[in-house]
């Protein structure tokens, strides 16, 4: 390949759903796909809630059986996998429906990889790594931040090391995503706020990302526009159906853009705090999108000045560096005004552990692609700078 000679995918769900009660044809779905018994993959909270049953009665209304298989842990975890590969073996179910966010969605993909392909969720880390198709998954989203739902990336903790592992692979995306802005209504104001922020968080790693083109562009910056316009909205009054659905195509849209241009540090960074504390995905990534962006600044300044233009933020008269901090300013304050947390000593992040993540983060396949290059140092420097 000559200097200056790449080429780019695109990759999207071969169906995506819209819209107030889109989540009803499910049943049809299915039955489109083949399937006649779907196992149901959630989490405990939204099954208590009802949010599984409400979708187990859509699939049986056409004739589908259902099993429900609760076991997404909120960072999933390579057993909740292969606990998920028991059930749906033991009952033959022949097609997968996820139900809830970011932590079912990923788990229903490494059930679906394992079925598939067979072996052990851990030999799929990496890009691309399955040579077989998964179990056909549709993707029912209850939240509006992870984007999991329609993207070909699986976050899974490795319960030895304690590392989320990237899994990147066209062939876990799932087959039908549906966004049904009525089962997000309501959610508690920290959930929508955390969710929120990863979106965002999606889309500015997206623009930056050294694999962006025209067409993640335009998704990403839409996403932020709509986020800045929408999510304060959302956290203040968690009924407002106007906010919620602009927050679905919010999410949605970083999602096509980061599925398609791939991330960079703050997510690198986030996935290491999350599978060594636990610690919800979408808090570690609000805390730490400023400071990563405060170092990727110098790379790209004209692309930090547009994001404060979709932010809202006017920039006449400014220079392009001082538009650029002034994105970063935007996003702290957005933060701020929905109550994330100041920094991570707040989460009980400890310093000693620094070193450590700051190791992982840097072989995370969500590095490749951010537009600074940086040393073990600099990403040990961020870490601090966020605590």
């Amino acid at each position: 390949m000559a200097l200056g000679e790449q080429t780019f995918a695109y990759f999207m769900p071969n169906v995506n759903l819209m819209g107030a009660g889109c989540a009803k044809s499910v049943g049809e779905q299915v039955k489109s796909l083949g399937g006649s018994h779907a196992l149901i993959v959630t989490d405990v909270v939204l099954n208590k809630m009802g949010m599984a049953d409400t979708i187990k009665g859509y699939l049986e209304a056409e004739g589908v059986k259902v099993t429900i298989f609760d076991g997404a842990e909120p960072n999933p975890t390579d057993i909740n996998v292969h606990d998920g590969v028991k059930v749906l073996q033991e009952n033959g179910c022949d097609i997968i429906v996820s139900v809830g966010g970011g932590s079912p969605h990923d788990c229903a993909k490494g059930i679906g990889i394992v079925a598939g392909n067979g072996g052990h969720i851990r030999d799929y880390e990496g890009i691309n790594k399955s040579t077989k198709p998964m179990v056909p998954l549709i993707a029912v989203n209850t939240t509006a931040g992870t984007a999991s739902e329609m993207t070909r990336f699986c976050i899974i903790t490795n319960t030895d090391t304690h590392v989320k592992m990237a899994i990147v692979d066209w062939r876990c995306t799932p087959s039908v995503a549906i966004n049904d802005p009525l089962l997000m209504m309501a959610k508690p104001a920290g959930l929508t706020a955390a969710t929120g922020m990863d979106a965002l968080t999606h889309a500015v790693e997206a623009y930056v990302s050294i694999w962006a083109t025209p067409v993640t562009d335009s998704a990403a910056l839409m996403a932020i526009k709509l986020i800045s316009q929408n999510l304060r909205t959302a956290v203040a009054n968690g009924s407002n159906f106007e906010a919620r659905d602009a927050m679905a195509y919010a999410e949605f849209l970083a999602g096509m853009a980061f599925n398609n241009a791939s991330l960079g540090y703050v997510h690198a960074m986030a996935h290491q705090l999350g599978g060594m504390y636990n610690l919800p995905h979408g808090v570690c990534n609000a805390i730490l999108l400023p400071h990563v962006e405060k170092f990727n600044l110098i790379a790209s300044p004209q692309r930090f000045a547009d994001i404060a233009v979709a932010m809202g933020e006017n920039i006449e008269g400014l220079s392009v560096r001082d538009a650029a901090d002034l994105a970063i300013a935007s996003i702290e304050k957005l933060s701020a005004d929905i109550g994330i947390p100041a920094g991570l000593t707040e989460l009980g992040v400890k310093e000693e552990d620094i070193k450590t993540m700051a190791e992982n983060a840097m072989k995370d396949a969500c590095s490749l692609t951010n537009p600074r290059i940086a040393t073990l140092e600099d990403v040990m420097q961020i870490y601090k700078n966020a605590m």
